[in-house]
């Protein structure tokens, strides 16, 4: 079965925090017997800064940012038998979202996979114009990357068939223990682009507990924080690639999960370093928000933190030997209930299910 899927970029992670998303989840898929192909524009640098160069379980086809590869590209949909548009392109969302629909064929399956959606819904609530409102009476299925019921019934509010959360996962041959790196060598490390939406509580999580830690040491990677004042004990790492995730999670002492302001306000949405952190077998402490307690199991598996009062309080208390076991109990828990290849069997069940009862209605 062929899936032309339309995302922000498989090969590169630069400035697209869901590329592990994509390349866990479809590298699974693929195994199912899927036949992909990922199509990506040539925008924002990210082609310059490929963590990956085109896996031999899908195909990727990088289109320039115009609108005429645009449309190129869109009616190649009319080959597929799932097709897939997902959010935050990055270029010409809207009006790939159209194209592709348009040239969907009438026995295709399509999908809206939003990788944003609480922001995406925000979107919604706010722009009763929004083309997406038109879309969801079109589209077959909404798959999110979280958040869980609230999630659903809001989707589902807004005229959508069906809507289903596939949450991030882990792929144990990319993200798993390594040796440590004198490099990555700290107290606590975080790892996140500067985004409007995540700055302020980058600040209260991060920056404020480092600045009541002057004798810790703690690391700051992710693009864009270049003129970001920061605590003497803070050092920025710039922009750092999928191939430096594993070292970067083993090597601090613990590492920080902090939620964008719309995920940590809905919950139910694992970033993705979450599992990438527990599967390198990571001390991770979390920002607090909904439902974290469905994944890992705070105290045990992960720290959780209120604010950045309870940041540097875990800071002050946490020993090598805690963090050390929590690590190893986070690595056992993905391992056991979160990894991709747990998540495309639902992904699969979901696609089989949906063919069999159109199979099934055209019979009657």
């Amino acid at each position: 079965m062929k899936i032309a899927f339309y995302g922000s970029s498989l090969l590169s992670s630069y400035w697209n925090g869901a590329a592990t998303y994509y390349r866990g989840l479809l590298k699974a898929l693929a195994k199912h017997g899927y036949d992909i192909v990922f199509y990506e524009p040539d925008a924002f640098d990210r082609q310059k800064h490929r963590d990956i160069e085109a896996p031999d379980w899908c195909t990727v086809v990088v289109y320039e940012a115009t609108p005429h590869a645009l449309m190129q590209v869109a009616a190649r949909a009319a080959q597929a038998d799932i097709v897939v548009k997902a959010s935050g392109v990055g270029f010409e969302d809207d009006v790939l979202l159209r194209a592709v629909l348009d040239h969907a064929r009438p026995d295709a399956l399509t999908v809206f996979w939003d990788v944003d959606a609480p922001a995406t819904l925000e979107e919604l609530r706010n722009d009763p114009d929004h083309p997406l409102h038109e879309a969801l009476t079109r589209i077959d299925l909404v798959l999110t990357y979280g958040g869980g019921d609230p999630v659903v019934w809001e989707y589902r509010a807004l005229g959508a068939a069906e809507c289903i959360p596939i949450y991030n996962a882990l792929d144990p041959e990319t993200h798993h223990p390594v040796a440590s790196n004198s490099r990555f060598a700290c107290d606590l490390a975080f790892l996140g682009n500067r985004l409007p939406d995540r700055e302020a509580r980058v600040e209260a999580f991060f920056l404020e507990p480092a600045r009541a830690l002057e004798g810790q040491r703690f690391l700051l990677g992710g693009s864009g924080w270049g003129d970001k004042p920061l605590p003497s004990n803070v050092t920025w790492l710039g922009h750092v690639g999928t191939r430096d995730h594993n070292v970067f999670n083993v090597t601090p002492k613990a590492v920080l999960n902090i939620s964008r302001d719309s995920m940590a306000a809905n919950g139910f949405s694992p970033a993705t370093r979450v599992f990438e952190a527990a599967g390198a077998g990571a001390c991770l402490v979390t920002d607090a928000w909904l439902g974290v307690e469905i994944f890992l199991t705070p105290g045990e598996e992960i720290l959780v933190a209120r604010d950045g009062a309870d940041v540097a309080e875990i800071m002050r208390t946490l020993s090598p030997s805690r963090a050390r076991a929590i690590g190893a109990a986070a690595l056992r828990r993905v391992l056991a209930d979160h990894t991709y290849t747990l998540r495309a069997e639902l992904v699969d069940a979901i696609f089989k299910r949906h063919f069999e009862s159109e199979k099934a209605e055209a019979a009657e």
